[in-house]
């Protein structure tokens, strides 16, 4: 039990390392936070520093959601614990405890996590995604949709009632916080992938 807590926390505390911030200050670039739409995720810091810089705050936050999932894995924990841990590392990105509480909306980590629990599933979401983002070119949306699938693919392929339950709460958490991206969506004004005009969804 104590192990299970001890990977839990640690899942929220490397979740709550903000790779947008980090990888902004590391390059010196503005502070992601104070820029386009003012979200800490890989695509307003292509916005704000371009490819490389989103590419490395992608890989960031992925990993900081794949690498717990993994090391519970490897310590044979059962699936309710990775669970956990996987919706602490999501946890962590969106409200870190380092920069005030105040994250991403949790795409990218959640994909992380994903990879981590089942990784055919994560392939599948991370699939839905790159379609959705190629015909509409629309950050917002491809993760919405990819999202909002996702369950759907767990209860086909793995229907575990821990996991299930744990991405049906990241669903939930990840469209409470793309809100304001969803009434730019049905405004018809959500900014597109690398539009500098306008704030992207991540």
């Amino acid at each position: 039990m104590l192990i299970d807590l001890f990977l839990i926390a640690g899942g929220y505390l490397l979740g709550s390392l903000s790779s947008a911030i980090i990888i902004c200050r590391l390059l010196g670039l503005p502070d992601p936070r104070s820029q386009g739409s003012g979200n800490p995720g890989a695509t307003n810091v292509l916005r704000v520093g371009g490819k490389k810089a989103a590419a490395a705050t992608l890989a960031g936050d992925m990993l900081k959601g794949l690498i717990p999932v993994l090391i519970a894995r490897a310590l044979q924990a059962d699936i309710a614990v990775q669970s956990g841990v996987a919706v602490a590392a999501f946890l962590g990105h969106l409200y870190p405890v380092f920069f005030a509480f105040k994250g991403g909306k949790g795409v990218a980590t959640a994909l992380g996590v994903l990879l981590g629990l089942h990784w055919p599933v994560g392939l599948m979401t991370i699939a839905t995604w790159l379609v959705v983002a190629a015909v509409f070119r629309i950050s917002s949306l491809a993760a919405l949709i990819a999202i909002l699938l996702t369950p759907l693919y767990i209860w086909w392929l793995i229907p575990e009632p821990a996991l299930l339950a744990a991405m049906l709460f990241m669903a939930a958490l990840l469209f409470w916080r793309h809100r304001s991206n969803i009434q730019n969506l049905l405004k018809g004004t959500e900014g597109h992938i690398g539009d500098k005009s306008q704030g992207p969804a991540e």
